[in-house]
């Protein structure tokens, strides 16, 4: 009767043979997927982030842009439009990153900024880049309208 316990175990194992494989082999493509959403999905938000840091910034040195000789003038202290554009895709060609820069009616311009990056795991899956975009408007007005009273 003793030899009958130990070969119920070793019957039990060698029907078993194999579960454990199968199971890493379904669960392992979904693990690294998952992985993968993960860690691109991170890259993502750190692409849109930097869109928006440049965006601002480039909108930013646009609306810095003075027209001197109507400032030199006495008329008054306004914003060139042209020349903020200008100076908007100035800044963007130095950061290196692609973008447009259009007016925004008569006195904004708008910033649209997109980077576009490899993904680190999902190139596994055919997703090869992840692209994010970010827009940023700078109003081109000046904070003296005349004379201090």
């Amino acid at each position: 009767m003793a030899e009958t316990q130990p070969r119920r175990r070793a019957r039990w194992w060698r029907h078993d043979r194999g579960a454990l494989t199968l199971f890493v082999a379904i669960l392992f493509p979904a693990l690294l997927a998952f992985a993968g959403l993960v860690a691109d999905a991170g890259t993502k938000l750190d692409n849109y982030e930097n869109a928006a840091t440049y965006a601002e910034e480039a909108a930013r040195a646009g609306a810095g842009e003075v027209d001197q000789s109507a400032a030199y003038s006495g008329a008054s202290v306004v914003v060139d439009q042209a020349e903020a554009i200008t100076a908007a895709r100035a800044y963007l060609t130095a950061a290196g990153v692609s973008g447009t820069v259009t007016a925004a009616g008569d006195d904004a311009i708008a910033v649209t900024v997109t980077i576009t990056t490899p993904t680190k795991i999902l190139s596994i899956i055919g997703i090869d880049t992840v692209t994010s975009t970010s827009t940023a408007t700078a109003s081109l007005v000046s904070g003296v309208t005349g004379p201090a009273a």
